[in-house]
C-alpha cells in the first residue's frame, strides 16, 4: 500500500484527505493519504522521517511551505515562487540516512491549480491583461501561472512594496496598491483574487464598479463558495470560478505527478464539494 500525506499545523480542517482518497477509490489505487502535524521546528524531521518510512508523497501547507524549500531539491517553479506544496519521494534516498544527501523533491502545484482552473472554463490566457490582487504565497503562485502562461500581470496589493517585490520576479509586470484597481480591472481580461477577503466578511477586494462582462474572475477563497466578489462579477456578466476549482486542480496536480496517472477529476471534485 502507498501512503500519501499532508503536513501542516493545524491540518484537521483539511479538505485534501476525502479528495485523494476518492482518486484511489476511483482508480482501485491501494493507497491511504493521512494527516501529519508536526511542531513548526520538526519540519525537516518529518520530511525525513517520511522518506526513511516509505511515504510515496506528501502535500505542504501552512506554515510550513516556504520552510520546506530547505528540505527538498525544488524543481524550476517551486524555486521561482519560492514555496513547496508537494514533495515527491520517487526521486530520493531509500534511508534516512540517504536523506541529507539525496533529498526528495519538490513542488508547487498551487500554479497549476490558477492554469488549469482557467483551462476548466474554456479562459485562455495567452496575450490576456490580468490582475492579481494580493502578494502573499497564493497570489505569487497565481502570478507565475499566469506570466508563464503567456499574460501581461499587474499586481495589486495593499502594501505596495510587496507587490513591487513580486512583479520585479516577472517579465512585463507591474505593481500597485489597491487604489490601482480602479484603473485596472475595467481594462483586464482576468482577474483573480489571492486574499482572505470574503472569508471571514461578506466583503470583496474589488470595486463592484470596475467588473464588467468581458473578465473572467477566480476567487481563492472557497469558504464560501460564492463569495461577494464573485456575485458581482457575475451580476455583469463576467465568467466566475470559485476557490474550490484551484484548490481541486492543485490536488489533481499532485496526484498526477505521485502516480504518473490521469486524476480522476470528477470522482475528486465530487468528493471536495459533498464536504464544503
Amino acid at each position: 500500500m502507498d501512503v500519501f500525506g499532508l503536513l501542516g499545523n493545524p491540518v484537521g480542517h483539511s479538505l485534501s484527505p476525502p479528495m485523494h482518497e476518492a482518486a484511489y477509490d476511483e482508480l482501485e489505487v491501494d493507497g491511504r493519504y493521512v494527516t501529519f502535524e508536526p511542531a513548526p521546528d520538526d519540519l525537516g524531521a518529518a520530511i525525513e522521517g517520511a522518506q526513511a518510512l516509505g511515504v510515496a508523497g506528501l502535500n505542504v501547507t501552512i506554515p510550513f511551505k516556504q520552510d520546506a524549500l530547505a528540505h527538498v531539491e525544488p524543481d524550476d517553479l517551486a524555486a521561482r515562487i519560492g514555496a513547496v506544496n508537494t514533495i515527491d519521494f520517487a526521486d530520493g534516498g531509500d534511508s534516512a540516512s540517504d536523506a541529507a544527501d539525496d533529498p526528495p523533491t519538490g513542488h508547487n502545484t498551487d500554479a497549476a491549480g490558477v492554469r488549469r482552473s482557467f483551462a476548466h472554463h474554456d479562459v485562455t490566457l495567452a496575450d490576456r491583461d490580468a490582475v492579481v490582487v494580493g502578494a502573499g504565497g497564493a497570489a505569487r503562485a497565481a502570478a507565475f501561472a499566469l506570466a508563464d502562461a503567456g499574460a501581461t500581470v499587474h499586481v495589486a496589493n495593499r502594501t505596495v512594496e510587496r507587490a513591487e517585490s513580486l512583479a520585479s520576479e516577472l517579465p512585463e509586470t507591474t505593481a500597485g496598491g489597491l487604489d490601482s484597481l480602479e484603473t485596472r480591472v475595467p481594462d483586464a481580461d482576468v482577474l483573480v483574487n489571492a486574499t482572505s477577503v470574503g472569508m471571514e466578511e461578506d466583503r470583496s477586494p474589488v470595486p463592484a464598479e470596475t467588473l464588467h462582462g468581458d473578465l473572467a474572475v477566480l476567487d481563492a477563497v472557497y469558504r464560501p463558495l460564492d463569495t461577494r466578489l464573485l456575485r458581482e462579477a457575475r451580476e455583469r456578466g463576467a465568467t466566475t470560478i470559485d476557490g474550490a476549482w484551484m484548490l481541486l486542480y492543485q490536488g489533481v496536480e499532485a496526484f498526477e505527478l505521485w502516480t504518473g496517472r490521469d486524476a480522476p477529476v470528477n470522482a475528486m471534485n465530487e468528493a471536495l464539494r459533498a464536504r464544503l
